[in-house]
């Protein structure tokens, strides 16, 4: 065997980082994490960027904003991520959520961080919900 295809045969299919990025799948948010003190590139799925960093009409009327929610976000993982051991972290944010009756409500929800190779095998940290891959 000379190469990994006369073992496990050709690829089929392939989705990069940089793929998910260009389509949404993944919301880069490097610059802020920057600035909360995080050296690597970080992404977040678009399902928690959609469902918690940005905020609804209502939530914006009682003082939430995109920038302190995903603040927030990125601050929780520095702060946890210092007493983990690891490539997988758990952790938890608080946000004001307006519920399905229309009533704002404080939430918290369980957040997962992976820190992985990227496309060129450096470090690179998704954040998503706890289900999602």
């Amino acid at each position: 065997m000379n190469n990994d295809n006369d073992l496990f045969g050709d690829l089929i299919y392939s989705y990069t980082r940089k793929q998910a990025l260009e389509d949404g799948t993944l919301i880069d948010v490097t610059s802020m994490a920057r600035e909360a003190g995080i050296k690597y590139p970080v992404a977040v799925t678009a399902e928690l960027y959609h469902g918690y960093i940005e905020p609804t009409e209502k939530e914006q009327e009682h003082g939430q904003d995109h920038d302190g929610r995903l603040w927030d976000v990125l601050y929780m993982f520095v702060f946890n991520a210092r007493k983990a051991d690891g490539s997988l972290l758990h952790y938890k944010v608080s946000f004001v959520k307006e519920q399905p009756d229309g009533e704002l409500r404080n939430e918290t929800q369980k957040i997962k961080a992976v820190i992985g190779p990227g496309d060129d095998a450096n470090p690179v940290i998704t954040l998503m919900m706890p289900y999602e891959d």
